[in-house]
């Protein structure tokens, strides 16, 4: 019969032995998981802030059609998100949001970690939806471009306040993120297709230069606060309303007035998410 001196290098030896074994079990569903791809973190985080042109309107899918805010998944900032997956996304954009809305109800929703963050406003801050309903009302030519002549007015006078102190509001929400500003696209090909009905080339015309000042105050606040902005228009451009190629807005839509004037479904893949791509990588 061995003694217990003799017994303890055997027990010594099966101890080893099981701390082995639990450590390659605790390793195998670690190296498994690598195979896989698995990370125990989002590799970034994504966050989409804006108005009716970052969420659903034109593209006519919706996640709740009864939702105020018509987010859908057809969207750009979808889009991107379903492509870079690695991403935790947020999505706090909401139809008719203007730059107040976006600093009271949407910032709060950033987080320290955020890596990415996409904005896009303004539009509403300048009354452009009444813009438009007043130049599709309207018999008169003048009207039509007196209302775009105050949007502008809007626009390079009291937006660019706004858009700082909103712009200001992200960056201490999200201090290390990449934020893209996101520009608003022009409504028509001038002298195109659409020949004498609906608006007028005159009418026209005064909206495509309404997006031009906005988009022109977008970018120089954008660059005051060291963002990047994303120019839609080159590629928009094209594909306008009464251009000869496919379009990426919408027309009027007399018994759809909400889905009118905004990118469709091509406008969002095609046209901001290839630009989007183009900054973020």
């Amino acid at each position: 019969m061995r003694s217990a001196g003799s017994l303890r290098p055997l027990a010594s030896l099966l101890t080893a032995f099981a701390a082995v074994c639990l450590a390659v079990t605790a390793a195998a569903p670690a190296a498994q998981g690598a195979e896989r791809g698995e990370t125990s973190a989002a590799a970034g985080k994504y966050v989409a802030l804006g108005d009716s042109y970052a969420v659903g309107p034109g593209t006519r899918t919706y996640d709740d059609p009864n939702d105020t805010c018509r987010r859908g998944p057809l969207s750009y900032p979808r889009l991107w998100a379903a492509q870079h997956t690695s991403y935790a996304f947020v999505e706090a954009s909401c139809s008719g949001a203007t730059t107040a809305d976006i600093r009271n109800q949407q910032v709060p929703r950033l987080t320290q970690d955020a890596t990415l963050v996409t904005v896009q406003a303004g539009g509403n801050d300048v009354g452009f939806v009444s813009v438009l309903a007043n130049c599709i009302l309207t018999l008169d030519d003048k009207d039509c471009v007196t209302g775009v002549d105050q949007a502008k007015a809007t626009a390079t006078s009291v937006l660019p306040g706004a858009l700082a102190q909103t712009y200001a509001a992200i960056r201490q929400g999200a201090p290390d993120a990449q934020v893209v500003v996101v520009g608003y696209p022009r409504f028509y090909t001038i002298g195109g297709t659409c020949g004498i009905f609906g608006l007028s080339d005159t009418e026209r015309t005064a909206l495509n230069s309404a997006a031009d000042v906005l988009d022109g105050v977008l970018a120089q606040q954008a660059a005051n606060a060291g963002f990047t902005f994303l120019d839609p228009r080159p590629a928009f451009d094209p594909h306008t309303i009464c251009s000869r190629s496919t379009p990426w807005v919408t027309s009027l839509e007399w018994d759809k007035i909400n889905e009118s004037y905004h990118p469709n479904q091509a406008g969002h893949h095609d046209g901001y998410l290839p630009a989007l791509n183009a900054i973020t990588g």
